[in-house]
């Protein structure tokens, strides 16, 4: 394709989500001089689709498994965050044949069928190490045998000027034979502090007020709130009484416990396999706490729920089964997810990988309180532009798809490579780095 002769790309979205890649893609083209038209677009969550169709104003209710590609209008690039699924045969070498019954196969057989000029594929950071590696070598064998030269690369979000740290692999594909230069780019960065909004109050639950009545702002910033694991940037439930009145003697009794849970010995006496985080029996919490009150402590914590009375586990198969042969034993309740929030955090750093699961309990510090995460928060982490909106669907299911959607800078930057390799007639990795310059 020539740019002066027609500026017009086509491109694809394929497992489109809140459309992420799609804006990255456009920002690229747009900033090269180029008009992007998307002819196709697939998704099958619901509210993803409300989404998608509330900011393109296009319909992207499509399994892409049920479609047949040759309906599919043509397009010069192809677009997919495609999920990961474990293939049953990675790493036999059976190129094609090992991708049937993954999602993968989807977005092959489309490029199979339609040989557009280029691709950018993105998958989360494991499918690099998946299978020892087999299952990517097995992906860029079948790409490659497609007729593409296959560049690939994990980059980090924050060095694209987004405050989160979030490792993701980037495939793309080139029909003119280049190989994409996937590491010289300028970093970026940003804080927190960048993108929170700044009139959005503090809550005040019986969660924030049991939490503020033992610490102060300064004490919880950057501090994760859990009872699994100790450390100095650790609170637990119990150090700020959440679950009920605990003593000096209980605390240190908890703070103990929850190392000992984890030594292989008793696993030993117990005569199972070791795993991390076993209860403990009465008997065996005596060897290194002495009380002449044990029982009665150890009884109130676990009618505050602080901790549990139940039986060791053992393996059947890949699974971990209750051993009710065994004896019971006190062991820590865990479940971080039954917090309020899980994690504060700091104005001043970047946030954790974002995932959707907890992304509703991570507490952003205002003033002398904390209060959740925004939604348009969630989007500035990823580089939504600010006229994104999700207003169609809840604050959970914009959660979910924001914990699982892309890195917009990141995409728009490979964009650019990819371009200039493809429609700017670029001879080699130099000129297309001095093309986007």
């Amino acid at each position: 394709m020539n740019k002066t002769s027609n500026n017009t790309i086509k491109f694809i979205d394929l497992f489109a989500g809140l459309g992420g890649i799609r804006i990255g893609f456009e920002q690229a083209l747009h900033d090269m001089g180029f008009n992007p038209k998307a002819v196709f677009s697939a998704e099958i969550k619901s509210h993803a689709i409300k989404a998608y169709r509330e900011n393109f104003n296009e319909n992207s209710c499509y399994d892409i498994t049920k479609i047949n590609e040759e309906n599919i209008p043509d397009f010069d690039f192809l677009l997919a965050g495609f999920p990961c699924q474990a293939f049953s045969n990675a790493g036999k070498r059976l190129g094609f044949e090992d991708t049937r019954g993954t999602l993968f196969f989807d977005v092959v057989r489309i490029i199979k069928a339609k040989n557009p000029k280029g691709f950018l594929l993105e998958n989360v950071e494991g499918l690099v190490t998946h299978n020892n590696g087999k299952t990517l070598h097995v992906m860029l064998e079948i790409l490659n045998d497609l007729g593409y030269t296959v560049s690939y690369a994990v980059l980090d979000g924050l060095n694209f000027g987004l405050a989160q740290s979030r490792k993701r692999i980037y495939i793309c594909g080139s029909k003119a034979g280049h190989q994409i230069p996937m590491s010289n780019f300028n970093k970026k960065s940003s804080v927190l502090s960048d993108i929170i909004e700044g009139e959005v109050p503090s809550i005040e639950t019986k969660f924030t007020k049991k939490l503020f009545s033992h610490f102060s702002i300064e004490d919880v910033i950057g501090k994760q709130i859990k009872d699994k694991r100790g450390g100095n940037n650790n609170i637990h439930s119990w150090d700020f009484a959440l679950k009920g009145d605990v003593s000096e003697e209980q605390k240190r009794l908890l703070s103990i416990l929850l190392k000992q849970r984890r030594n292989k010995k008793w696993a030993e006496l117990y005569g199972i396999d070791w795993m991390d985080g076993m209860p403990l029996t009465l008997d065996m919490i005596r060897t290194f706490f002495e009380s002449k009150s044990l029982k009665e402590i150890l009884n109130d914590l676990v009618n505050k729920n602080y901790l549990v009375l139940e039986h060791p586990k053992k393996k059947v198969g890949n699974r971990r089964v209750y051993d009710e042969t065994l004896e019971k034993g006190y062991n820590i309740v865990t479940g971080k997810l039954s917090f309020e929030f899980n994690r504060i955090l700091d104005p001043m750093d970047i946030s954790p990988t974002l995932v959707a699961t907890d992304m509703s309990k991570l507490a952003v510090p205002v003033r002398s309180g904390i209060r959740p995460l925004t939604v348009r928060e969630g989007l500035r982490l990823f580089g939504f532009p600010e006229s994104y909106t999700l207003n169609t669907i809840k604050k959970n299911e914009a959660f979910d798809l924001i914990g699982n959607t892309v890195c917009i800078p990141v995409i728009k930057e490979i964009s650019k490579l990819l371009i200039s390799a493809e429609l700017m007639g670029c001879e080699d990795d130099v000129e297309i780095i001095r093309r986007i310059a």
